[in-house]
């Protein structure tokens, strides 16, 4: 027997309410029509209980694009539509193929290539030259994260920050790409897309600057702590920039290119992590990919040698869970299955003819006078600098010191 749902005494007839059939709510029938005109000021309550409930769940897709609104996010990252309108670039900027292709094609890279390119002392010039560009629009961008940033803004500073130094941010356009860096949070592993979702205390974040400048590419990324971050992140974060120092040091003239994902895998193993397989290393200078491709994982058949004048990045992509992924419907952001954590790290090598040379970090030099700079700087302003790399985040760190 079905009680009334006003008087909650005498069986319920036929007679339903007709709201909360519209609303999807079941079992709301009364015995007659006197009682459930009687009981209808208690009973509307349960109307606009639903509709509250209905409303803030709509709040929570209300500014995700339709196709996302049903995706399964594996993840607790969701991002914040709409985007900003796509950056405009100077005209007297040099653009590489891609830029103001539809379906950002590049012809260049579409034609096959023979074999992994050697490079002349001129064009090694040039890698360096837009690689030293491209480690200073990382430290100087990187110096803005802070709780409550949005990923958007910290696109508008790198992209300005590219402008200032005549350069073409590399991802704008790239294949579509809409925005001038990649910005992944949390469980995001690469390719994310800056939106209006401001960072939050305890997020790591990982910032994928790649420049276009007189012909070349530069090409490096890191990931930072966004305030005080949990100890786990943090581990994360120590093990895959260990991993790939260490892959970097086997580098030289001679070596096979499969020989960089033993190492990774060496070093990642122990500690429990997952290298993430689907993305890799790739060769770069006048093209933004192309051979070599450098896995990160051990035992792969992957061919080639190491040979001087070969540029090529070693980037692992390292998780604290599976090393299985998915995509967002927005054709690029690449998310770890379980929603947990990943963290990446990414230099630009050249081989030389006695072993290699880390062409997005500053020389020694370099490194010293800008370190001079920068306590002057904090001396004049009342501040004491901390020394800290900018490749290297801190522990706890929001806004690592700028120092290489």
């Amino acid at each position: 027997m079905t009680i009334c749902a006003g008087c909650q005494v005498k069986e319920a007839s036929r007679l339903e309410c007709p709201n909360c059939k519209k609303l999807g709510i079941n079992g709301s029938f009364f015995c007659d029509q006197d009682c459930f005109k009687k009981n209808w000021g208690t009973h509307k309550i349960v109307h606009n209980i639903v509709k509250m409930s209905v409303d803030a769940e709509s709040d929570k897709t209300s500014t995700l694009p339709a196709n996302m609104r049903n995706y399964p996010f594996t993840g607790t990252m969701r991002p914040v539509y709409p985007l900003s309108p796509k950056r405009v670039v100077p005209k007297h900027i040099q653009r590489p193929d891609y830029a103001d292709d539809p379906n950002g094609f590049s012809p260049c890279e579409a034609v096959r290539e023979r074999g992994i390119k050697v490079l002349n002392a001129e064009e090694i010039e040039g890698m360096r030259k837009v690689c030293r560009l491209s480690r200073e629009v990382l430290d100087y961008t990187a110096s803005f994260i802070r709780p409550g940033i949005t990923t958007d803004e910290l696109d508008a500073i790198c992209h300005q920050a590219c402008i200032d130094r005549d350069c073409y941010p590399s991802p704008l356009n790239y294949s579509k790409f809409p925005k001038s860096v990649c910005i992944s949070v949390n469980e995001v592993i690469c390719h994310g897309i800056p939106d209006q979702r401001p960072l939050q205390e305890g997020d790591i974040v990982n910032l994928d600057v790649s420049l276009f400048h007189n012909g070349f590419h530069g090409d490096l990324n890191a990931t930072y702590p966004v305030g005080k971050v949990d100890q786990e992140s943090l581990d994360l974060m120590a093990a895959t920039k260990r991993s790939m120092e260490e892959a970097i040091k086997i580098c030289k003239p001679g070596v096979a290119y499969r020989e960089i994902g033993n190492k990774i895998e060496e070093i990642i193993k122990p500690t429990g992590y997952s290298i993430v397989r689907r993305y890799t290393g790739h060769g770069i200078h006048n093209l933004f990919h192309c051979a070599p491709n450098i896995v990160h994982y051990g035992n792969s058949k992957m061919p080639g040698r190491m040979e001087a004048g070969h540029v090529f990045t070693i980037e692992p992509m390292i998780n604290l869970g599976t090393a299985n992924l998915d995509h967002w419907r927005d054709d690029w952001t690449a998310v770890t299955l379980d929603g947990r954590r990943s963290a990446q790290f990414e230099e630009t090598i050249l081989i030389t003819e006695t072993g290699h040379e880390i062409l997005t970090r500053l020389s020694a030099s370099a490194k010293k006078n800008k370190k001079k700079k920068a306590k002057k700087a904090a001396t004049t302003n009342g501040q004491t600098p901390d020394g800290t790399d900018a490749d290297t985040p801190g522990t706890g760190t929001a806004t690592p010191a700028a120092t290489d």
